[in-house]
């Protein structure tokens, strides 16, 4: 209980921190706008899904791909925020007060959370905008809907502890951003987000569909009525919502170990 009361103190003062700095959430919100904006409009007659070339149906198969991305590029927000209080030597403070070690970290993934739901709520009513209908293709409600968000969350909160191993490793805010945003390109391009995976080469599909922001993308489509036309017999595909929680349960097991160990250290 001392180390929950902890960790939500930290928590309270980042999110504090952000009201203070709005840019920072109002970039983050801005960056998703135009990804939905330009796959939508510039490529969304040109991808096929399917055997359809339809803009309507390529909006459906897209918002759960701009939904994980969102989520998962908060990733750098994360790595340069721990790197900038780092950098500034908040960590020193921290070690004078009779707090629990890990609850620096959890209190700023949680706080990043809550930011990545923002932006996610934003990012819903823009897409329902430009055309995004839940339930198009199978029936959906409310319930499974909700649980789609909570998945996407759930990614979301899962990769900010990478992000918070990546800001404990380097030197600076600026390294921080670098490496806590490069590595994402290839995991959510080499994946089932913006293009139907049976449409790579087999090598490169076999990549996508074992890749745990597919499995996430996969459960969100599902849950939101429309999962597609993807025919891979892959196991994360076809049990995309508990690959999903298995995925996530291992990322932050194995990343909070490690980023919370790192921290001992950089404090010890």
């Amino acid at each position: 209980m001392s180390a929950a009361t902890d960790s939500l103190v930290i928590a309270r003062r980042n999110l504090i921190r952000m009201t203070r700095i709005p840019e920072v959430v109002l970039f983050g919100i801005i960056q998703p706008i135009m990804f939905v904006v330009l796959f939508t409009y510039v490529f969304g007659g040109s991808i096929r899904v399917g055997n359809s070339n339809s803009a309507d149906v390529y909006k459906n198969f897209l918002m759960a791909g701009i939904f994980a991305q969102t989520v998962t590029f908060a990733t750098a927000g994360s790595a340069a925020g721990i790197a900038d209080d780092m950098q500034k030597g908040l960590v020193d403070r921290f070690r004078s007060l009779p707090m629990a070690r890990g609850a620096v970290l959890t209190g700023r993934t949680v706080a990043d959370l809550v930011q990545t739901a923002i932006t996610l709520f934003v990012l819903a009513i823009v897409g329902l905008i430009v055309g995004w209908r839940p339930g198009t293709a199978e029936p959906t409600n409310v319930g499974k809907i909700l649980a789609a968000f909570g998945l996407l969350l759930l990614l979301g909160y899962a990769f900010t502890w990478i992000g918070a191993l990546i800001g404990l490793s380097v030197r600076s805010p600026e390294a921080a951003t670098s490496g806590g945003i490069i590595w994402l390109f290839p995991v959510t391009f080499v994946s089932n987000a913006f293009v139907d995976s049976s449409q790579m080469t087999p090598w490169l599909r076999h990549i996508a569909d074992w890749n745990p922001f597919s499995a996430a993308v996969q459960a969100a489509r599902t849950l939101f009525g429309d999962p597609g036309v993807s025919q891979s017999s892959a196991w994360p595909m076809q049990h995309s919502v508990w690959a999903t929680l298995i995925y996530c349960a291992l990322i932050v097991i194995i990343f909070r170990t490690l980023a919370v160990r790192k921290y001992r250290r950089a404090a010890g």
